[in-house]
């Protein structure tokens, strides 16, 4: 108990100590500012120019409303090196992965604050609407800012979600929006967003959405025998993708001198089944169900010291409430019923000074408590107290920009039965570097390193039966190098050109995985993977006019060849140097969008190649078809008794293919979504 007492004090004290010496060296720094008589001004510390070491692959504003995207993950899939898990229909989970290194290793922040699950490190993005959110960003490595939460350099790569922030013209104090979606899936959605201005200095926000769905729709089913030839070849209907969702925010946002803060409240509540996968003819409602429900509270406070320095505090509180019901193993011997509670508790402290106009430090700290109570079979009931401190520099020379990082992240865990895992102290550099040439102004050279690991998950180490407490954290080294290159012109067709490649190499190692032991029904958590990943991704996007008809190409590309290289006890596995489950050679989008007076056009496609499925071997057997779909959509802008009101008609998967993302998971074929927006 005393080693125990002795660890969880090393972590408080860390984070105390942290937190109180950067205060007081701020106050001090403060007080011998105060004497040269400067006065405090409302000036920003960070340049834009000085941010944008890596650019990010970012959809904002009227561009996510044009892409026939209901949530986060339907847009994700316009990005370059995504690769989303869809199993299918509304109900079904959605997952990303960056550059094929895992969704645990993919960071989702909801206003600047990581959106956790300790239980299986996973964030459903179908979760998440588009409604609030003015913009969605995906950096890989890390964000090339150095005045950010510790947590923020934790993650092979990032997706930033911010929602919309109130904007009010004029005199006007109030904005509602008023939205209601239908679609061929009998799919009721409607929602609101009222904004209020209370001062010159504070605003509040509420926003609320119903989402109904019973999830029926065609998919084609085909079954092969081992040398790939077809079995059998149908035409059925999905059963089990009914959901029944309700979510709900507010926001209070402020402004002081040289500061702003906001409080943050969110809840998510849904009554879903599950999709069951395909197999052997088996169409019939078989699936199982889930009722979760989601809560956080989450404030951010941001203040200007002195003109040279800048400090942040956020804090957050959540609770994650999931019962699982599975529908066809309840009427077995041993019943899948299970239910899990998650609490979350995060401190940070994050602080920034400008030594030179060109030379920037950082100082941040976090702290984070996590614990899963769930009815498992003697289940360990674990609770995760993590330290996280990270120390970060950019410096600018000339045309030269350098952003260095390191992060230290202290874990300590307690279990109430069973074996706890052993202490873990890491530390885990980045490195980040761009030059803009003198003779080519518009093109950008940059480059970057990053070694980070994720930990095992609540699941990985504690799972009844299949847990392992021995595990070690999986390790990521990132290598990219890559150019941007972005001009305006003045000609009368092309007004704006903008390029990115990239070029990387990845290797996982250690990398967590599930193998049987002494039988097929009895499995185990063990590191024994290591993935090596080459690959490429291109974005090009331009700005045209043809004649009064405004035109945005935007071109999305990525190759990737992820090999596994595991090799157990010095002799190769059969499937070594082979493509790993689910990531394709090839794969990209193309979107199109034209505008005309009120009238807005958009034709997107998305490619995913060839793959093969979660069996190792790359055999026929295992082979998945490319699949593509072709989304078209028209809006309108009108105006309803002097008020905007838009139009926005929408027909999806226009040639009707029938296709899985992930195998036995069809998704639905052809369809149509109507939505209206009435501001006031």
């Amino acid at each position: 108990m005393i080693a125990k007492l002795t660890t969880f004090q090393f972590h408080t004290i860390v984070f105390t100590v942290f937190v109180l010496t950067s205060q007081i060296l701020f106050s001090q720094s403060r007080k011998k500012d105060s004497i040269k008589g400067e006065a405090i001004k409302t000036v920003n510390i960070y340049k834009k120019n000085f941010k944008e070491i890596l650019p990010a692959q970012v959809l904002q504003g009227e561009e996510l409303e044009r892409l026939n995207s209901h949530s986060v993950a339907d847009a994700l899939r316009y990005f370059s090196g995504v690769q989303i898990k869809d199993y299918g229909g509304m109900g079904g989970l959605k997952t990303v992965n960056i550059r094929s290194m895992g969704s645990q290793h993919v960071g989702v922040f909801y206003d600047g604050i990581q959106l956790g699950n300790a239980q299986n490190g996973l964030v459903d993005l179908g979760r998440y609407s588009l409604d609030d959110l003015e913009e969605i960003s995906l950096y890989n490595g890390q964000k090339s800012e150095i005045f950010q939460p510790a947590k923020d350099f934790g993650s092979s790569g990032s997706i930033y979600l911010q929602p919309k922030t109130p904007v009010f013209t004029g005199n006007k104090k109030t904005n509602l929006l008023i939205r209601a979606k239908s679609a061929s899936i009998d799919l009721f959605n409607p929602s609101f967003r009222l904004e209020q201005k209370i001062s010159k200095r504070i605003s509040a926000s509420i926003s609320a959405e119903f989402l109904q769905s019973d999830g029926l729709y065609k998919f084609h089913y085909s079954r092969k025998y081992p040398n790939g030839a077809t079995a059998s070849d149908t035409i059925s209907k999905r059963y089990d993708s009914d959901i029944k969702a309700k979510r709900f925010e507010t926001a209070l946002n402020g402004t002081l001198n040289n500061g702003s803060w906001n409080i943050r409240g969110y809840g998510y509540i849904s009554n879903r089944g599950i999709p069951a996968p395909i197999v052997k003819n088996r169409f019939k409602a078989r699936g199982a169900r889930m009722l979760d429900e989601n809560y956080f509270v989450q404030a951010n406070f941001r203040k200007k010291l002195f003109p040279k320095l800048e400090t942040q505090l956020k804090a957050k509180f959540a609770y994650d409430y999931t019962y699982f019901n599975d529908t066809v193993l309840s009427q077995s011997a041993m019943p899948a019923i299970n239910t899990y509670i998650q609490r979350e508790v995060y401190l940070s402290s994050s602080n920034v000074y400008s030594i030179t106009p060109n030379w920037d430090v950082s100082l941040n700290g976090d702290f984070q408590y996590n614990n899963l109570d769930a009815n498992l079979y003697n289940f360990s009931y674990p609770t995760r107290y993590t330290t996280l401190v990270a120390l970060a520099s950019t410096y600018q020379w000339n045309r030269f920009k350098f952003l260095g990082s390191l992060l230290g992240t202290f874990t300590f865990e307690e279990v109430k039965m069973n074996k706890r895992p052993d202490d873990r102290r890491e530390w885990t550099p980045a490195f980040f570097m761009s030059y803009q040439p003198e003779s080519i102004p518009e093109l950008t050279l940059r480059a970057f390193y990053k070694n980070i690991f994720r930990l095992p998950t609540f699941n990985d180490l504690y799972y009844t039966s299949v847990g392992n407490t021995y595990l070690q954290p999986e390790f990521t080294h990132q290598y990219d190098v890559g150019f941007t290159y972005q001009k305006k012109y003045n000609h009368s067709l092309l007004k704006g050109l903008y390029v990115k490649v990239d070029g990387y190499y990845n290797r996982v190692k250690d990398k967590i995985v599930a193998v049987p032991t002494t039988n097929m029904f009895r499995w185990m958590m063990v590191n024994l993977g290591k993935v090596e990943i080459i690959g490429a991704d291109v974005n090009i996007q331009a700005e045209m006019m043809l004649g009064n008809v405004k035109i945005r190409p935007l071109l999305s590309y990525t190759y990737q060849k992820a090999q596994d290289i595991t090799n157990n006890a010095g002799e190769k596995e059969t499937y070594y140097g082979e493509q790993i489950p689910y990531t394709p050679w090839h794969s990209g989008s193309f979107t199109l969008m034209a505008d005309y007076k009120d009238w807005s056009f958009n034709y997107s496609t998305i490619y995913v190649g060839k793959r093969y499925d979660g069996q190792l071997d790359n055999i026929q057997y295992n082979f998945i078809q490319p699949w593509y779909t072709h989304d078209l959509s028209i809006q309108r802008k009108l105006s309803l008794a002097g008020h905007p009101f838009k139009i926005n008609l929408e027909m999806n998967n226009v040639f009707n293919q029938y296709y899985d993302v992930v195998l036995n998971y069809p998704m639905p074929g052809r369809n149509f979504r109507l939505t209206l927006n009435f501001n006031l």
